[in-house]
């Protein structure tokens, strides 16, 4: 197998070299490298180099690590959307289940399956009446909601889920989320064994405050999603152990879902375990169930046993974490 390796920013190379030691203890991997982010950007000129480009292409699967995008410089784009659209990675999947720590809600077992090509980030953008004004357009295609809807079905049928929960806001968005709510019905008829419960976004904000629980498999629009899941990862630990898998076709790229958290660069302190168990989730993709469980169980142990980073009320360093996985896998 030839894992595509994108460090990037900040504390991404430290996170991502961690998830590499244990990648390299369960499998005979190859990894190759690329550049990715604003480092690259002031290195070579491009945040996402062709060369980077190819090497994804090239690759079985992609582990990412974090970028920083930097609000001040102009027509920079952020290389993570402009990598989604190019390579057409129309999902991102964020699984979000109770952790064996402390501030971990107990009984949340969901998937949150976000459409990740169109809606608000299809980086169609411009700026009238001399700035005074600034306009984003919201992308919602037949397409698009089908083939993402139809993922969420069937990744339930497949799990063993009973429900699927389509969020959106049709009441006022009536031809965007209309369209995405139009087709979620079409493509509920194929799935006569699965329930669809649909919720307006903000009851469904609510709701994953209220009684977390009841939620199996989310399916929504690429905001709606990106906001829900960064809300629901704090039901289990936070962002920390928030990862996510961007899948295609033709290519898939695994991350965490923190950013490049520049001011924690040297100290030892960054998490790594959202980025191993976006490994993980990575290994599942390639069809490495064994070793994907055997990392589970072994993450699961050194978070019963506190081996943790400050940030889950621990003591230990980032290389310390690895180490105890390296130990729990033995």
């Amino acid at each position: 197998m030839k894992i595509c390796v994108l460090p990037g920013d900040g504390i991404g190379p430290e996170v991502t070299e961690e998830a590499v030691k244990i990648l390299a203890a369960l499998g005979d991997f190859t990894f190759v490298y690329g550049d990715i982010g604003y480092d690259a950007y002031q290195q070579i000129g491009s945040s996402l180099p062709d060369e980077t480009l190819q090497k994804i292409a090239d690759a079985d699967a992609t582990l990412f690590g974090a970028v920083t995008t930097p609000p001040n410089i102009p027509n920079y784009e952020s290389p993570i959307l402009k990598l989604r659209q190019h390579f057409d990675l129309y999902v991102n999947l964020r699984p979000c289940k109770t952790l064996p720590i402390e501030i971990s809600h107990e009984g949340i077992d969901m998937d949150i399956v976000r459409e990740n090509t169109e809606g608000l980030y299809s980086r169609r953008e411009r700026v009238e009446d001399n700035g005074d004004t600034a306009i984003t357009e919201r992308v919602i295609t037949r397409k698009g909601s089908e083939r993402i809807i139809r993922y969420a079905f069937e990744l339930a049928k497949n799990n063993g889920r009973k429900t699927v929960t389509i969020v959106h806001k049709a009441n006022v968005l009536r031809a965007t989320c209309g369209l995405f709510r139009e087709v979620a019905l079409e493509v509920a008829n194929d799935y006569p064994n699965i329930e669809m419960n649909e919720q307006i976004v903000d009851a469904c904000a609510m709701q994953l405050i209220k009684n977390p629980g009841q939620f199996e498999v989310i399916v929504t629009t690429n905001l709606f999603g990106d906001i829900l899941s960064d809300a629901a990862s704090m039901l289990v630990g936070g962002l920390g152990v928030a990862y996510s898998g961007n899948i295609g076709e033709h290519a898939a790229v695994f991350e965490p879902v923190h950013g490049s958290a520049p001011k924690y660069v040297g100290t030892h302190n960054a998490n790594p375990l959202a980025t191993i168990l976006a490994a993980r989730l990575m290994l599942e993709h390639i069809g490495m169930d064994a070793e994907a469980k055997q990392l589970q169980t072994a993450i699961e142990q050194v978070l019963q046993d506190g081996n943790v980073t400050p940030d889950l009320g621990g003591s230990c360093t980032t290389q310390q974490v690895t180490e105890h996985i390296l130990e729990a896998l033995q």
